[in-house]
């Protein structure tokens, strides 16, 4: 799975215009079942999403489509990990992801 750091290369006026059609691409990532959550850092300098397990190269071809991306808004840092522990309520998403 990944956590994607997005941060915005624009001023935030020019975000803002985008923000629409940004969010209509992530609810069609939720729609897919490809994130599991998804928020602006603050302060406001960018964003955060967290992923599903997938291949880095189906994820670099989601996060192309991003219309921040498209745009040249905002650039993206990509941590992969493998979750070892997790709370209570998410132990069956980690029991899935590790068999």
């Amino acid at each position: 799975m990944f956590v994607v750091l997005l941060t915005y290369t624009a001023p935030i006026e020019e975000v803002d215009l985008a923000l629409p059609d940004h969010v209509e691409w992530l609810d069609r990532q939720y729609e897919r079942g490809l994130f599991l959550a998804s928020g602006a850092r603050k302060p406001r300098v960018g964003g955060a999403i967290i992923t599903r397990p997938m291949s880095r190269g189906k994820l670099d071809a989601i996060l192309a489509a991003d219309p921040f991306s498209v745009k040249h808004l905002a650039q993206y840092e990509v941590i992969e990990f493998s979750p070892t522990k997790t709370a209570p309520e998410l132990r069956l998403f980690n029991e899935a992801v590790t068999h």
